[in-house]
């Protein structure tokens, strides 16, 4: 194992927020190495105990069921450096001394992606190193396709090995489930095609807005942000073949043939199967059933400039060209500022063939992924025979308790030389194939920005 992480960006929100908590979990559980250290780094001209001090405040708001006594060993590891990050000799001082393999963790904006990588390939790193980099990789299919060009000449040899590519959605335990729900239950995987399924929706509904971050969204929309990455990693875990083996190469082809299978859009299809729009202003939810709060329009937000028409909203309909999936309508929904948070996969099922006159509402699966993240069954039953009357039955369930964050399955994949949580290069570049031509039909206006009101379901 990895045993020390050198965090780029360390004083940053990605860091305080998930990283570090993360990090804290996996000493609670006694997953990470004795010796183990985090070499924190960023422009910021922190002393280390400065440094220490707010990270122990970050573990403390962030982190509060990890013991105490815990997240102090964690940050008795921490060391702190100032960097700047594109400066080789810069990060020659930085990894002086080390010559240990090391996981180089980019917490950073996805702007400064190329100039650090190419940093690190003019500094060298000790063999065995890996280069972590977050989703979006890439703003386009062509940046996409340069970035790993580049991540390849940094690797050489070692290839994909060096380069892992995080989307923190694939370390939620709710997700990796959705492969094992398949694998592991014979009720599903008969009728998991489009003889039995009607449509598969995969929702990424916030009951927030902006939140503070116009500086990225502002620049990416809904669609970059959440549903080129997320939404299609799901789709892929969703309508994938069943893989021979859980070897994560076996499992990562067949990912990649499920968004290869999707069928590319025209510009005509793009105006008739894509949606797009922001919010007004309006009046969040409180989540905790409080009052909630007015929210002012997206245009109003500070940060935002209005004439970029950032989608807030994005709707997309897709179809697969595959044996299993031909006739199956996937639609991808994901939105700020609504009425309510749902992230989930919801499975419709087709009628039951069947003589009987039942009017009833047709099966569906609800596989929640990140709050609320229960499964539920909808079935049908009947309160009589004589006279026959339908009636609805619901078998639903928590999901097994998470034994660590997503950022800690993360985090220990990265550390432990593991690819499963990493979206592979070629995977990246097919989820921008499949978006390309729908960013393309909106580039060029074809599809107008409607507007929904902030706390409602959406545009209309």
């Amino acid at each position: 194992m990895i045993k020390t992480l050198v965090l780029l960006g360390a004083t940053g929100d990605l860091a305080g927020r998930y990283l570090l908590p993360a990090l804290a979990a996996l000493r609670a559980a006694e997953r990470l190495p004795d010796d183990f250290q985090v070499m924190a780094a960023a422009r910021q001209d922190l002393g280390e105990e400065a440094f220490r001090q707010t990270a122990a405040e970050s573990l403390e708001r962030h982190a509060p069921l990890v013991p105490a006594a815990t997240r102090e060993d964690l940050i008795r590891s921490v060391r702190y450096r100032r960097t700047e990050m594109t400066d080789p000799t810069s990060f020659s001082s930085l990894l002086s001394g080390i010559r240990q393999p090391v996981a180089i963790y980019l917490a950073l904006p996805p702007s400064l992606y190329t100039a650090v990588v190419t940093t690190l390939g003019s500094t060298g790193l000790p063999a065995g190193s890996r280069i972590a980099l977050e989703k979006p990789f890439g703003e386009d299919l062509d940046s996409a396709v340069a970035l790993n060009r580049l991540l390849a000449q940094v690797a050489g040899t070692a290839g994909e090995q060096t380069v892992f590519r995080v989307d923190h959605v694939l370390g939620l335990p709710t997700v990796q489930n959705l492969l094992a729900l398949r694998l592991a239950n014979r009720v599903l995987e008969p009728v998991w095609n489009s003889r039995h399924i009607e449509q598969i929706d995969i929702l990424w509904e916030e009951d927030l807005g902006l939140e503070g971050r116009a500086g990225y969204f502002d620049r990416s929309g809904t669609l970059r942000d959440v549903m080129q990455n997320h939404m299609l990693q799901i789709l892929s875990l969703t309508a994938m073949d069943l893989p021979a083996s859980l070897d994560e190469h076996v499992v990562r082809d067949r990912k990649v043939d499920a968004l290869h299978s999707v069928r590319r859009m025209s510009r005509e299809e793009a105006v008739s199967r894509t949606r797009r729009a922001r919010y007004a202003s309006g009046w969040l939810p409180d989540p905790v059933g409080g009052a909630g709060r007015a929210v002012p329009a997206y245009r109003d937000e500070d940060g935002v400039d209005a004439a970029r028409c950032t989608e807030t909203f994005a709707e997309v309909v897709l179809h697969l060209d595959s044996e299993r999936w031909a006739g199956t309508r996937f639609l991808l929904r994901a939105g700020k500022a609504l009425h309510r948070r749902r992230k989930q996969v919801t499975v419709l099922f087709r009628p039951a063939e069947h003589p009987l006159p039942l009017s009833a509402q047709a099966n569906q699966l609800h596989i929640g992924l990140d709050g609320p993240d229960d499964l539920a069954l909808h079935l049908t039953g009947a309160v009589s025979l004589d006279p026959l009357t339908p009636a609805p039955v619901t078998l639903a369930a928590p999901p097994p308790a998470a034994d660590l964050p997503a950022y800690g399955h993360v985090l220990l994949d990265i550390l432990s030389g593991g690819s499963t949580l990493s979206v592979r290069g070629d995977e990246a570049e097919a989820a921008w194939q499949v978006m390309t031509p729908v960013l393309d039909a909106w580039n060029a206006g074809l599809v107008p920005l409607e507007e929904y009101a902030a706390g409602s379901a959406g545009p209309p």
